[in-house]
């Protein structure tokens, strides 16, 4: 079956029962296609259903956003504030909602009844990174997932070598994971900026290559990958929301957001 029509169908469903075959089909569609061409499909054509940008505005967040906002501006984008945010981040999220027109933009926070049973003290994330990231990270965004059958994100293969194998679709569960700058290089993020004058994250300029949680994020040394800095002294590379471990059923306060 075609996945349109799968997904057509599941729309009366109102869930995608995504497939192996459904994504290794997808994968072969569009290999080869540019990003503009992915995303015009996935949000304009609906190719995989009901969709969201995830987006941490970072450092190269503004590329990915300046694309989807070509294709439509009233895309859903939804935001992780975790309370542990860098200010500057904060505010370049409102300066690029500003400047690319973004009118669907979406703030999704940690349940507070979670973060009193969990991380009363805030300090979590000194202690067990893992559980601070799935408690502010992955719970949220697995309850504003749910109703949705698809995310895209702004992974890159250059980024880390943990991303280097990633192709455009994937499976997250039962639903699909798009990521059309997969194939991108620095070069071309940086090309891009220049040619959309695209604003910058302020960090950048300070030597933070990967931008997350505040306590969590450091300057990366000359030669090191731009994910190094994340988690320095942990061995952890990811905050979770990209390995399918979201917890289910979801702590208490949290309720489908769709």
């Amino acid at each position: 079956m075609p996945i349109e029509i799968a997904v057509r169908e599941a729309r009366v469903r109102d869930r995608i029962d995504c497939t192996a075959v459904d994504v290794d089909a997808l994968n072969q569609r569009f290999a080869g296609a540019d990003a503009s061409a992915i995303l015009r499909a996935v949000i304009a054509d609906g190719v995989v259903g009901k969709v969201a940008l995830v987006s941490s505005f970072g450092t190269e967040s503004a590329v990915l956003l300046d694309l989807v906002a070509t294709v439509d501006r009233a895309t859903l984008v939804l935001f992780l504030d975790t309370g542990k945010h860098f200010a500057e981040t904060l505010a370049y999220r409102e300066t690029l909602v500003a400047a690319l027109g973004l009118t669907n933009v979406r703030v999704i926070t940690p349940d507070a009844q979670a973060i009193r049973a969990s991380d009363a003290t805030g300090l979590r994330w000194s202690y067990d990174p893992d559980g601070c990231c799935a408690l502010r990270k992955v719970a949220p965004l697995d309850h504003a997932m749910r109703g949705l059958d698809a995310s895209i994100t702004g992974r890159k293969a250059f980024q880390a070598s943990t991303r280097s194998t990633l192709p455009i679709f994937e499976r997250d569960g039962n639903r699909i994971k798009v990521n059309p700058l997969i194939q991108w290089s620095k070069a071309d993020i940086d090309a891009h900026f220049t040619a959309r004058d695209l604003p910058r994250h302020p960090l950048e300029a300070q030597g933070y290559a990967s931008i997350g949680c505040a306590p969590c994020t450091s300057r990366i040394k000359p030669g090191e990958d731009p994910r190094a800095g994340r988690w320095r002294g942990w061995d952890k590379t990811e905050c979770g929301i990209h390995s399918g471990d979201a917890p289910d059923p979801l702590p208490p306060g949290y309720e489908p957001a769709f």
